[in-house]
């Protein structure tokens, strides 16, 4: 099952590219920079990966991208990460970013663009796999900081492929950023919101009417309100679920425990994802054979999954028909 689960063409929806940053390139970007880490080693770096909340994570989580300094950085960080996720299988990566992190270190939102941008182009020329960009907005900052970035990106415009919003859940509802989310949508930019992690079922719903996002990043709360799921169903809407994250942020004691199954059978649209991977023990590969070992689900289930995701995917149509057709043909 693992070998198909690795032939498996997968598209990752929900990626944080400053969550693949993995301690051994922590060390060496540090060491390029000159910058002192409040480790001794690698092996302490991993130690430090016991999180009892997101919020736990978050502050290592902001620690750990301090490394990252200039275009080099980002283009090294990205590639990576395309280069492990090629050997999973994955032949589609869509990046939030968090440019407002960066910005607070004095690094310009042109050099987080400049290297991921050159990652992308040598992911696609040296791996095959295409990849989608998504500026993510950090809650738990105003919103008027959030219009302001989303403002300043307009040399970008063109080549985002959605915004999104991250960060901590916990008291920042969706509604912060109507405004912020009304005015990507004027400039035609589709929307994601994370919802239904930590917050309540109310955030996936705000995140539905007020930010009109197309997809949910984890939503795993929604069997909270029966109405809601009911309404998650028949409207399709996708949910891009990242079970061994769940875990290490205490969403779910054990994978034995996470409500996926219960979402199967609600009928709604999942799909899976890694999150942070560096952080949260692993890939698209090991949280796909995760479930399996879990649930020990079949491969017509798991095919269904990654065409959920190739299906809800940022990419040309032309794109889509041909990864479906080696989705069809992998067994």
């Amino acid at each position: 099952m693992r070998d198909f689960l690795r032939r498996l063409p997968k598209a990752e929806l929900h990626l944080h590219i400053e969550g693949s940053l993995e301690p051994e390139l922590m060390f060496s970007l540090a060491e390029r920079n000159g910058i002192r880490l409040p480790y001794g080693s690698v092996e302490e770096v991993r130690a430090a990966y016991d999180f009892a909340d997101l919020q736990s994570f978050l502050d290592l989580y902001y620690q750990g991208m301090s490394v990252l300094r200039t275009a080099e950085d980002f283009h090294d960080l990205a590639m990576d990460y395309f280069r492990r996720a090629s050997a999973e299988g994955v032949v589609h990566v869509e990046m939030h970013f968090d440019p407002q992190a960066h910005l607070a270190r004095g690094v310009e939102l042109p050099v987080v663009m400049e290297g991921l941008s050159r990652a992308r182009r040598q992911a696609w020329r040296e791996l095959g796999v295409s990849s989608a960009m998504i500026l993510a907005f950090l809650r738990d900052r105003p919103a008027e900081e959030a219009m302001q970035v989303l403002e300043s990106a307009a040399p970008y415009w063109e080549m985002l492929d959605a915004v999104g919003l991250d960060s901590a859940e916990q008291g920042n509802p969706p509604e912060k950023f109507a405004a912020v989310f009304r005015f990507a949508r004027e400039l035609g930019i589709p929307r994601v919101a994370h919802a239904g992690e930590e917050g309540p079922p109310a955030y996936i719903r705000e995140a539905l009417d007020l930010l009109d996002v197309c997809r949910i990043d984890h939503g795993v709360r929604c069997l909270e309100d029966p109405t809601l799921v009911a309404r998650l169903r028949d409207e399709r809407v996708v949910l891009t679920v990242c079970p061994l994250s769940n875990v290490r942020l205490r969403v779910v004691e054990r994978m034995a425990d996470h409500p996926l199954p219960q979402l199967l059978e609600a009928g709604l649209t999942l799909t899976l994802n890694s999150d942070d991977p560096a952080y949260f023990g692993g890939g698209m590969l090991q949280n796909f054979a995760a479930c399996h070992e879990a649930f020990g689900w079949s491969k017509e289930t798991f095919t269904g999954l990654a065409r959920n995701a190739l299906e809800a995917a940022f990419m040309s149509d032309e794109r889509r028909q041909e990864l479906l057709h080696r989705l069809a043909e992998t067994r």
